[in-house]
């Protein structure tokens, strides 16, 4: 079957009707694959976009390389499931749509109340999800769209309320009264995690204080200052160890303690530091270890408060200049220090400096020993997946970057003061106390096992559960839940847990598909959520939630600048897929880019991968063309196959070898440069070539097999123009699900490819030579190979050298013979090659030296290489060899070079 194909492949007339037909099909599911009960299972779960907006580039990147994964496991007979869905994004999609509501309405959350607000939410994020589905679609992503699902759908509340409270069960989740980072913009408590710093230059003040001056980049603190540490063992300040003093202030005397801790940095300032525990993590840890008195003086509004006399209301910035006026009245202003640089902490989502305040939250325990995990708590086992290899990152430097944090890290504070989220599954009633019962505290406790009821005259029952107790006056905790958690229970929960998890032992889906094999997401979330996920699935099933993390980079501007919004520097990926395909956009995103690496990123590299999606359709063109197709069994006769046809099946061969190692490797831009070097140089420039002069019976079978087998190998990487192609080929079946090739099914022309090789390089010196004499295109020369051990192959190979654009017209081929003077010469390895008639002795001339010159540069660096013993030693024998062959043949060109140089002068 013949059939005429357009010169140019039009992405836009297959694609939306190929995604359509694959989802139809309902193969995006494992279930329906036909597998046998042996097959093993691939499974990854998508990171689940933010509904906050529609996807950009980090996105696609991702989706590129998770559906690359998908459909090469797939085809490899894997039951191979990708779990789609999106995420909430809690604290971020409430600011997107306060910001929305303000702008438009001029109004708060405030003033719609928390049941209108929500509903705004709900309305708000089905536009942005509706959007974000359709791109992934665009990107022809292979998911399995019957199990979508939604971090705030009712299977994931279900899950985060078992989890929540089997974790209050266990001691694991607490409520306390600890130091937190508090946005007083979003007011809300932010996980360690979810701060951000910027370097700022700002003042230092020295302050008189008793008999010290201590350094602050925060005078307005004071207020709130308990004690004053230095580094242990300070001569300067040894005696005072463990002494009070009275400190003058500007609201009269206070007292503090002298304490000496390991946290101070005796080189800062005077090597005293002032402590403020209610207003700094390090001071809150000091007083802990001390037990010290933690006085709060700054509310969650960011303004101080009633105990700060006269500064009460101000804003701290408003404090700080009074005080210091009034610092300066009293003589207790030492001096300022101007540009001083240091880190501020800023709020990952709306920039606004992060105030450290007290306040009663609920905490995840880090270190609590659990039974169910063998004595071990939850950090423990999240750092031994790690160290053991049970989890592996690619790249492996992030392994560092995880222990790192997951080492110091501390308890999670997952209480929030947002509304939309996964509401806390707890529930209190007030329970009357006489007044001998009711706990007075003037100032913070610094326990987290006492409680905030100041003199209130109520105590509080507390329930936690999944589901809401029975009776009256029971009221739900308002706050949510950090988004993280629920989107660390991702694995699991999107798998059915905890329905499918029943007295320990995992069934159905969570069986077949977890621990998942890979997670792909970028590295700047290795703390936010791969840790959380850790965490999570240890403390559900102790189990690893995957067996790999792949890191991918940033997706950067052509600059090397970040993309976004404001620079106007971003590329939306819809607008380059409508432009130039899906597959051209995969590409781009995949070749080049090495995991845990950024990228540079520009429309010029789409097109050119545009470009080479048409030098594939072109090469199918013209097999679909010229050539019978849809051939089911395929016998190649040995004796039937010229030199050429043995040189591509080998190629293929050792391609399809290569290509499967790269893929379980995960480098999978090094396995597309291996097939596009086999596409455009191998297969469009060679093998082809040759097929139009060469016409032996076997050529129909070997163009269909190779084209086949390189569609096969290319579907994952662009899985659209491969279908495509697929189609006008006449096959019925889906090339999605099509059996992955074999390089097996192959016979092994290894020799023969090897002597192609040598004919390859004839040609290219032939070419090369010409082209540096600026010998006319069309202008016919002779020439006369010296071929020694060589000549009956290059006798044999005639046709091809003179067919393959080498402008040879006459060919004489002999084992040897004299210099030919006034000819053109070149050489492969000992072959000599003289082109006769067309030579310009000045060009000629030139053209040796740079070839002398460039041999002995490739030879110095050849035999430094061999020289060098731990390059012996460590080097495969196979690479050693390798290397020693190159350089005799180098040496011999070399030798001939310089003889052919010696005749023209």
């Amino acid at each position: 079957m013949k059939k005429e194909l357009p010169k140019t492949y039009n992405p836009a007339e297959y694609e939306d009707a190929i995604y359509k037909k694959w989802e139809q099909s309902g193969f995006f599911n494992p279930d329906n694959l036909n597998l046998p009960d042996t097959a093993k299972s691939y499974t990854i779960v998508l990171p689940p976009p933010n509904i906050t907006d529609k996807l950009h580039l980090g996105h696609s990147a991702m989706l590129a390389i998770e559906d690359l994964l998908i459909r090469y496991h797939r085809m490899r007979g894997e039951r191979a499931l990708w779990i789609p869905g999106t995420d909430h994004a809690a604290i971020a999609t409430q600011n997107v749509v306060e910001k929305k509501l303000l702008r438009e309405q001029g109004k708060t959350r405030h003033d719609l109340g928390r049941e209108e607000f929500l509903k705004r939410v709900w309305e708000f994020l089905k536009t942005t999800q509706t959007m974000i589905l359709h791109q992934t679609r665009k990107m022809g992503a292979s998911l399995d769209w019957s199990r979508q699902a939604f971090t705030l759908d009712e299977p994931r509340e279900r899950a985060v309320r078992k989890l929540f409270s089997d974790m209050y069960h266990e001691g694991v989740i607490y409520r306390g009264v600890r130091v937190v980072n508090w946005c007083p913009r979003c007011q809300s408590t932010l996980a360690d995690d979810e701060v951000e710093y910027k370097e700022e230059k700002s003042k230092l003040y020295w302050l008189k204080y008793g008999p010290f001056v201590l350094a602050t980049a925060r005078p307005e603190t004071k207020l709130g200052d308990t004690a004053v540490a230095v580094y242990p063992g300070d001569k300067r300040y040894e005696k005072m160890v463990g002494k009070k003093f009275m400190i003058p202030g500007v609201l009269g005397e206070f007292e503090i303690t002298v304490v000496a801790d390991r946290a101070v940095d005796p080189k800062f300032g005077s090597g005293a530091i002032k402590v403020t525990p209610a207003h700094d993590f390090t001071d809150y840890e000091i007083a802990q270890r001390h037990h010290l008195p933690v006085k709060q003086v700054i509310n969650e509004h960011g303004r101080m408060m009633a105990n700060t006399g006269k500064y009460a209301g101000l804003t701290t910035k408003q404090a700080r200049e009074a005080i210091l006026a009034d610092m300066e009245k009293m003589g207790l202003l030492d001096h300022i220090e101007d540009g001083y640089l240091h880190n501020i902490a800023v709020c990952y989502r709306c920039g606004t400096q992060i105030e450290p305040i007290p306040s009663k939250q609920w905490f995840v325990n880090m270190d609590k020993k659990l039974k169910h995990l063998g004595g071990k708590s939850l950090k423990d086992k999240a750092i031994e997946a790690a160290e053991t290899g049970q989890i592996e990152f690619i790249p492996a430097r992030f392994k560092k970057r995880y222990l790192d944090w997951m080492n110091n890290l501390h308890d999670w504070c997952v209480s929030r003061q947002i509304w939309f989220g996964h509401r806390i599954p707890v529930y209190y009633r007030k329970q009357e106390m006489t007044k001998s019962q009711i706990p007075i505290f003037n100032e913070i406790p610094n326990s987290k096992s006492q409680t905030l009821n100041k003199g209130s005259g109520t105590d509080e029952e507390i329930y936690v559960g999944e589901e809401a107790p029975a009776g009256e006056g029971w009221i739900q905790d308002p706050d949510t839940l950090d988004t993280w958690f629920s989107s660390g229970t991702w694995t699991f929960s999107t798998l059915g847990w905890p329905d499918n998890f029943v007295k320990g032992k995992k069934a159905g889906d969570l069986d077949r598909f977890h621990p998942t094999q890979v997670l792909e997401t970028g590295y700047e979330i290795i703390t936010l959520w791969v840790s959380r996920m850790i965490i999570m699935s240890f403390f559900a099933l102790n189990e690893i939630p995957f067996e790999k993390v792949y890191l991918h980079g940033m997706i950067l501007d052509k600059h090397g600048k970040k993309m976004s919004k404001s620079k106007g520097n971003g590329i939306d990926p819809l607008d380059m897929i409508d432009k130039f395909g899906a597959d051209a956009v995969r590409l781009s995103l995949l070749m080049g880019n090495t995991p845990g690496n950024d990228a540079k990123y520009s429309e010029e590299k789409i097109a050119s991968f545009r470009n080479f999606n048409n030098k594939l359709w072109n090469v199918a063109r013209y097999i679909i063309t010229n050539y019978e197709l849809r051939i089911t069994n395929y016998e190649f006769n040995a004796g039937e196959l010229t030199l050429a046809d043995k040189w591509i099946l080998e190629k293929l061969k050792n391609l399809i070898k290569a290509v499967i190692l790269d893929l379980e490797k995960y480098q999978l831009a090094q396995a597309g440069e291996k097939l596009r070097e086999f596409t455009w140089d191998d297969l469009a420039d060679w093998y082809l070539e040759i097929s139009k002069f060469e016409k032996n019976k076997e050529k129909s079978q070997i163009l269909n097999y190779v084209l086949e087998n390189l569609l096969k190998l290319w579907h994952p990487f662009m899985p659209f123009i491969t279908e495509a192609i697929w189609q006008e080929m006449g096959y019925d079946r889906m090339l999605m699900v099509e059996k992955w090739p074999k390089s097996d099914a192959i016979a092994s022309f290894q020799h023969n490819k090897e002597k192609f090789e040598v004919i390859k390089q004839i040609i290219i010196a032939i070419r090369n030579a010409r082209a540096e004499n600026k010998i006319e295109p069309t202008r016919k020369v002779k020439a006369v190979i010296y071929a020694g051990k060589r000549k009956n192959l290059v006798a044999e190979q005639a046709e091809p050298i003179k067919a393959l654009r080498t402008g040879i017209g006459e060919l004489e081929v002999k084992t040897d013979g004299q210099k030919i003077a006034g000819a053109i010469y070149a050489a492969v390895g000992e072959i000599e090659i003289y082109l006769i008639g067309a030579i310009d002795s000045e060009k000629e001339k030139a053209r040796l030296e740079k070839e002398i010159d460039n041999l002995e540069k490739a030879i110095k660096t050849a035999e430094g290489r061999l020289a060098n013993k731990e390059f012996a030693a460590k080097a495969p024998g196979g690479v050693v060899k390798k290397e020693k062959d190159k350089l005799k043949g180098w040496r011999e060109e070399l030798k001939k070079f310089r003889e052919q140089l010696g005749n023209i002068k």
